[in-house]
């Protein structure tokens, strides 16, 4: 069973990384395991209901796919069905498992860094536009890091003397009317907050800093390949897989209990020059020769 916030469309790429690691397991649709997906569509307020219909189909393994929401919801609507999750925040915080060498109970998987490198995407932006007046930051205020993110990018600022201006969203009319306010208040640049209904707005965020014509910095590379102009994140698509080989591990019969909780530690600049040019930017030579992947 796949749990996820989303809908098919916007966890495509989730699915396609956690059938692979499957694969490399030795599982195949069609031929040895069927999936089920079950997407909130953005309401997370439906991830419990979408969770304990899971755990009626009796499905052998539970892979929540939208961070910390999904994988709350997942472990809450059953102690015995294996659950495989991959999350950006800390899962002893999150109640999720006892340790991350012995979980200790029916939930395992991999925590990846993103909420802790929202001041080093500060960082990689203003030194791609150090003459910007004002910088602005796009947070979600229902994500639990958005207090500890907002912090984090504020202290960043301050040492180099950078004004931020804040905006928040978490449904479709507050990201236009974000927007809005960072026109009006003539904000030059943007940070973007790790958080999963960004990713699932993912092609508006780009349409909408490319039609304001203002740089941004996303979390993930999929904003990249959408036409966004950097990103500096952890690999979410290695995240997936591992995620993915953790499923097939337990459907061979190993115990999430006995499964460590694994570090996706792959972090990666990416640079679209594309965008750049539309910008009428000229990125940095020090920047571009720092990047993992340059899209052109």
């Amino acid at each position: 069973g796949f749990l996820g916030s989303g809908s098919p469309q916007s966890d495509a790429f989730r699915v396609a990384a956690i059938r692979q690691g499957l694969k490399e397991a030795g599982y195949v649709e069609g031929r040895n395991v069927a999936f089920e997906y079950r997407g909130a569509e953005d309401h997370n307020e439906r991830l419990p209901e979408l969770a304990a219909y899971l755990v009626r189909r009796e499905v052998a393994v539970i892979v929540s796919m939208s961070g910390n929401t999904s994988a709350v919801a997942a472990k809450s609507a059953t102690a015995t069905i294996p659950v495989v999750f991959a999350i950006g925040g800390d899962p002893i915080k999150l109640g999720l498992v006892a340790s991350l060498n012995r979980p200790g109970s029916n939930i395992t998987g991999v925590s990846f860094l993103t909420n802790t490198l929202v001041a080093k995407q500060f960082e990689v932006l203003h030194e791609t536009v150090p003459k910007t007046a004002l910088i602005g930051f796009l947070v979600n205020p229902t994500n639990q890091n958005a207090e500890p993110d907002t912090k984090n990018v504020l202290a960043a600022a301050e040492l180099v003397g950078q004004k931020m201006a804040i905006v928040e969203a978490q449904t479709d009319s507050e990201l236009e009317a974000a927007f809005a306010t960072l026109v009006q208040q003539r904000t030059g640049a943007l940070v973007v907050e790790a958080d999963p209904f960004f990713v699932n707005r993912s092609n508006k965020l780009v349409e909408l800093t490319a039609r304001q014509k203002v740089p941004a910095i996303y979390f993930l590379r999929e904003f990249v390949v959408a036409g966004g102009l950097m990103s500096y994140g952890t690999s979410i698509t290695e995240a997936f897989h591992l995620a993915g080989l953790y499923a097939g591990r337990i459907l061979k019969g190993e115990k999430p209990a006995d499964l460590p909780v694994q570090q996706s530690t792959k972090v990666e600049l990416v640079i679209n020059l594309k965008t750049a040019k539309a910008l009428g930017l000229t990125v940095p030579p020090q920047i571009v020769a720092r990047a993992d992947d340059l899209i052109e």
